[in-house]
């Protein structure tokens, strides 16, 4: 039987480590093929339909023609548009328009003067996850599917699971002051539904499914991109020996993760608390034998 409550290391069977018996569901998903999203953002239109997740301002940020910026309480699908030099040709054509500074020539030699690279972001369900082991109400737990869920009316607003989340995922909603996040739509899993993000991608850039599945279709996935000389196709989060025991929702990028704003080598912050309580405890004990010692020499 797993030890419960584990805060780092790779772990197969998160729900089972939560207390789930054995013939709970597989472990479902997300992977993302970045190299075919489209940048359409259909997935925050149906993610914000189906979960009632209000209006956070559609205002146009003037660094690139993405509207919504990052994750947050009310954008729990953000699509990245990520605007770079092409130095070198797209890897994958998107069928895009192209664009040159004003002056240029015009013509197939300099129509592609910039390339993109677009991401369908969303809370990365991590087998540890720091959120949830710092939760000091129980607001957050693990479902039988090995996702991690917000129960809004346990939230009291500490905010404790904000500073948890090593990917700056999950966040507290302004005028309202409780945390909140994707859900990988579980009222829809308890259903047999896939999540509204998924079934609303018209590319299937995000794929949805049992997690160990989803993984080996997206190494079959780079080594395809590979043998078509995309030598950078590479995937993020799926590994799990990192530094939270992998993702439930991992990706394929066709750049560095700092490119796409994720960090290159996530550690749940709660991975050090053994060892921080256990030189707290020596701490204390020598404190303790310091002013035993002080006020035993006085008398």
């Amino acid at each position: 039987m797993a030890d419960h409550h584990r805060l780092y290391g790779p772990e197969a069977d998160p729900a089972g480590d939560s207390g789930y018996p054995a013939d709970h569901p597989a472990r479902k998903g997300f992977f993302t093929d970045t190299s075919i999203c489209i940048g359409c953002k259909a997935c925050e239109v149906a993610c914000k339909q189906w979960n009632g997740v209000p209006d956070d301002g559609f205002d146009l940020l003037g660094l690139s023609y993405d509207n919504t910026g990052a994750l947050g309480a009310s954008t729990w699908r953000h699509v990245a548009f990520i605007e770079q030099p092409a130095d070198r040709p797209a890897p994958v054509d998107l069928g895009m328009p192209g664009m040159r500074p004003p002056g240029a020539a015009s013509g197939a030699e300099s129509r592609e003067q910039f390339r993109w690279l677009m991401s369908s972001d969303v809370c990365k369900h991590c087998t540890h996850a720091g959120c949830l082991d710092v939760c000091p109400t129980g607001a957050l737990f693990r479902t039988e599917f090995g996702t991690v869920v917000v129960q809004s009316d346990i939230c009291n607003g500490c905010g404790y699971c904000v500073s948890g989340c090593p990917y700056g995922v999950i966040q507290r909603r302004e005028g309202d002051g409780r945390a909140w996040k994707c859900t990988l739509c579980y009222d829809r899993l308890k259903d047999g539904l896939e999540p509204a993000c998924a079934q609303a991608c018209p590319t299937k850039s995000i794929q949805f499914g049992d997690l160990d599945e989803l993984r080996e279709r997206a190494a079959a996935r780079v080594e395809q991109l590979h043998s078509q000389g995309v030598t950078e196709a590479r995937l993020y989060g799926e590994d799990p020996t990192d530094g939270v025991g992998g993702n439930g929702a991992f990706f394929l990028l066709l750049d560095e993760p700092e490119v796409y704003g994720f960090p290159p080598d996530p550690v749940v912050p709660t991975r050090d608390l053994p060892r921080m309580w256990k030189f707290a405890g020596l701490a204390a004990a020598a404190l303790a034998a310091a002013a035993a010692a002080v006020f035993g020499g006085g008398r």
